[in-house]
């Protein structure tokens, strides 16, 4: 680089050209604290005391410590030629973190001795760490006893913490006060001619290669040993300090760009929410939503960004379908009242054959279960009303488990917001002869409701599905002929639906009785409107597909473009003014 700067304007042209990925702050504020601790975030000064000059000096500090055994003497290894990552500033040098600091880790007295705990000396654990520069107070303190007893390395004010265990692993410190950690945190006190800010600042720019070297299974660590052998970039004294004021500087842009970024999704998701509600609105007339969905139309392609809002989306097409405001009503279709009539004479024909049990009636629809208005044509009706019957399976079906046999559908093979069955892990039953073999036999069309723990997980039985049974965690509805189709699936996994489904839930575990299906409200159009509904919310939800994909597609693209764009910012001046 010509001046080896890296300015704010700089920061901002980068930022104007990747500000649309999703990380790229985060990943903005990672190439600042590369560009410093290679030498190219600000302009290097030949009257600085060059670093090799610096190395020397340290080394003498360290002897003279060694020799006064304020610290144990440590043998460190020179940096070679193949360990160096990148080139450096002509006035910098390498060495190892155990070179320019004194470094030592904590342990934990025995919990079984009170004299040891409660004392006035700070004793932080990793978890306590998160970056902070002025770190002061603890969750638990040690008494100077336990300090005296135990193998405890008494880091000073100024000295600087790192987390070696565990999901903490890279977090960091600077301390405002002297404290004593666990065995999870090594702590340096730099030498005299190492800025303890510049030191941080490198253990955050090195924390991905902390997190890739270290080891274990279920408690990875990086051992202290890993982090003093560490190459080392060290600057010139006087060029460390304008590195952390230009790192600070450019830091706080990246708060102000954050928080305008923040406030810009906040904005758009105001009127994502408000164009959305303006639809589904109960006292909205026929003018006014045709005008509310022209815009919601027009303008959710460019207020959709993120996959949550396509979420969002996919509800408001389903609450649009439910409450008749999706398709257009036709008055040439037979009124949901008059179909609500021959399910009733078929459910009497089938009880009188003997084809279905007698059931108990079921409650009159209250005021208060009444969320909106129905379009013209359609009936308020419970959902023993639709159905042949609803019933559930029993506890005893492990004893009929097997390699080879029927499918057992459990509640891992339903799904949420939606109703196709997941096959990836299938049980296998022989089931008995009678009782559960006949009670709980599936047949296509069958919708199935998990009604314990995650309640309102659904699944629909396709026609060629085979022989089937499910267990005492989910309910099966069987619709009556006229119902089989897919408005029933499509209206479970609506906010309407949902709802109702969370309201009556009981117990530790979560439970919803079968007469709470029975008695499940279901705004019932037409059945050829039905048919309507079920094709348009099949179109839509095909369109949020695409929408979701192109997200998706897009968020890639952006992510190779940051890529690119902050490796070619690494390279010489020419293609840095570039960007």
């Amino acid at each position: 680089m010509k001046d080896a700067t890296f300015s704010s304007a700089r920061l901002l042209a980068l930022y104007d050209r990747i500000s649309d990925a999703d990380d790229a702050i985060p990943r903005l504020r990672r190439f600042v604290q590369d560009l410093a601790v290679r030498g190219k975030l600000v302009e290097q000064d030949a009257s600085d005391e060059p670093a090799a000059e610096l190395l020397e000096r340290i080394a003498q500090e360290k002897a003279r410590l060694v020799k006064a055994k304020e610290i144990k003497k440590s043998e460190v290894e020179s940096v070679t030629h193949d360990e160096e990552p990148y080139v450096l500033p002509r006035n910098w040098a390498w060495t190892r973190l155990g070179s320019i600091g004194d470094w030592g880790a904590g342990s934990t007295p025995s919990r079984g001795n009170s004299e040891l705990y409660g004392g006035s000396m700070t004793w932080l654990k990793s978890g306590e760490l998160n970056d902070n520069t002025a770190l002061a107070g603890s969750e638990e303190t040690v008494t100077e006893i336990a300090v005296k007893k135990g193998s405890f390395r008494v880091n000073k004010p100024g000295d600087v913490l790192i987390a070696m265990y565990g999901a903490t692993i890279g977090k960091l410190a600077i301390l405002a006060e002297t404290a004593v950690t666990n065995q999870a945190v090594c702590g340096c006190t730099p030498f005299d001619g190492v800025a303890n800010r510049f030191l941080f600042l490198f253990l955050l720019a090195y924390r991905a290669k902390f997190h890739a070297a270290s080891e274990g299974g279920a408690q990875p660590n990086i051992s202290k040993v890993k982090i003093v052998g560490t190459p080392f970039s060290l600057p010139p004294l006087a060029e460390q300090h304008r590195i952390v004021a230009k790192v600070d500087e450019l830091m706080a842009l990246c708060d102000q760009l954050e928080q305008a970024r923040v406030g810009r999704e906040a904005v758009r998701d105001r009127l994502t929410t408000a164009s959305l509600a303006r639809l589904t609105a109960p006292d909205t007339d026929a003018e006014a939503f045709q005008s509310h969905a022209r815009f919601a139309l027009q303008s959710l392609p460019t207020l959709t960004t993120r996959p949550d809002q396509i979420k969002t989306l996919r509800q408001t097409i389903l609450n649009l379908a439910v409450r008749g405001k999706l398709v257009a009503q036709n008055t040439a279709d037979e009124p949901a009242e008059e179909l609500l009539g021959r399910i009733a004479q078929e459910k009497a024909r089938l009880l009188k054959s003997g084809e279905l049990k007698k059931q108990k009636p079921l409650p009159p629809i209250d005021e208060d279960e009444i969320r909106f208005i129905l379009p013209t044509g359609w009936k308020w009706a419970r959902l023993g009303d639709l159905s042949q019957f609803v019933t559930s399976g029993s506890r005893d079906w492990a004893k009929h488990y097997a390699n080879e046999g029927a499918i057992f559908v459990r509640m891992g093979n339903l799904s949420k917001n939606h109703y196709q069955l997941r096959l990836d892990h299938i049980q296998r039953v022989n089931a008995p002869a009678g009782g559960e073999g006949t009670r709980t036999s599936l047949e296509g069309g069958d919708v199935l409701i998990s009604i314990t723990g995650d309640v309102g997980m659904l699944g629909l039985i396709p026609d060629d599905f085979g022989e089937a049974y499910i267990n005492q965690h989910t309910a099966m509805v069987r619709p009556m002929p006229d119902m089989k189709g897919r408005y029933l699936p499509e209206l479970f996994r609506s906010p309407f639906a949902q709802d109702q489904f969370n309201a009556p839930q009981r117990g530790i575990k979560n439970s919803f009785r079968l007469t709470d299906v029975t008695q499940f409200v279901v705004p019932l159009p037409p059945l050829a409107e039905q048919h309507r509904i079920v094709a348009k919310v099949d179109a839509l939800m095909a369109l949020c597909d695409q929408l979701e994909a192109s997200i998706t597609t897009t968020a890639t693209t952006r992510s190779k473009l940051l890529n690119a764009l902050l490796h070619e910012a690494l390279e010489p001046a020419t293609e840095l003014e570039s960007a």
